[in-house]
């Protein structure tokens, strides 16, 4: 039993972690940025010295994707109410709000966390444990935080770009971000049981790749280049707190648009 149940939960921190390679991708493509393809024959890039492997590993999450995530996601948009997805959304949000409000703590950012725990109230007590997302409504929108962020903050570097297998964009520091997150920081999730915890680990991921369908059509040029260029750029959006320096990796200064999420 404990062996099943150390499988399972090793289950759910992919499927949680590939929320991030979708959500990263499409959100970003929302903002309908074009970038050229790259010369494949031309030197390693500096900042992404794995750009081989990398492609290679893109290329198996797309294929996972295209042949079982957005089937089962288009499925999904197709028969869920409108207001029903959009009340699944927000109680997946609200979880999260736990995890904001510990590593709003951890980067000494106490409005932030004061945010995070009014958040979490307001939706879970008025909001129907967290159906309808009355917080917003109150002025107190969410600000994401992930352990990722909190080593960042202090100034760890994040070291090479890596494209991993089923959890999409990363490198070192939000890997380990990303298993502090789901292993040590308590979670809303804990209170959740099983089996009904993976059950709704899947359902989490089929709603946040269902919301990003309508951004596919943004998306263009070569798409390895694309996602890598969009996930930087978002994570150094949300370590430095909307404010952006220069991307190793932008062309002619065209950044892509994040203050949105």
């Amino acid at each position: 039993m404990t062996d099943y149940f150390s499988r399972c939960r090793a289950l759910a921190i992919v499927l949680a972690a590939l929320i991030g390679f979708v959500g990263g991708a499409a959100q970003v493509a929302a903002q309908n940025v074009q970038e050229p393809a790259p010369e494949m024959s031309g030197p390693v890039n500096e900042n992404d010295p794995y750009e081989n492997w990398n492609r290679k590993v893109y290329t198996f999450n797309e294929t996972i994707d295209n042949w079982f995530l957005r089937p089962v996601a288009k499925t999904y948009r197709t028969v869920m109410p409108g207001f029903a997805d959009r009340a699944v959304t927000n109680v997946f949000n609200n979880l999260s709000e736990v995890r904001n409000f510990a590593n709003s703590l951890f980067q000494l950012k106490g409005e932030a966390a004061v945010v995070a725990a009014g958040r979490f109230t307001y939706n879970t007590v008025f909001g129907l444990g967290g159906l309808i997302d009355v917080a917003t409504a109150f002025e107190l929108p969410e600000r994401p935080e992930d352990f990722g962020q909190t080593l960042g903050y202090w100034g760890v570097e994040s070291g090479p770009y890596l494209m991993l297998p089923l959890l999409g964009p990363s490198n070192p520091r939000d890997f380990v971000g990303l298993s502090t997150d789901f292993w040590v920081i308590p979670s809303a999730w804990d209170a959740v049981e099983e089996p009904e915890v993976y059950f709704a680990r899947a359902l989490q991921i089929v709603d946040k790749r269902a919301d990003l369908i309508p951004a596919e059509g943004f998306m263009s040029g070569d798409g390895y280049t694309f996602v890598r260029n969009a996930y930087l750029q978002r994570r150094e959006y949300l370590i430095n707190d909307g404010k952006t320096t220069s991307d190793p990796f932008a062309e002619d200064d065209d950044d892509l648009m994040l203050e949105d999420f």
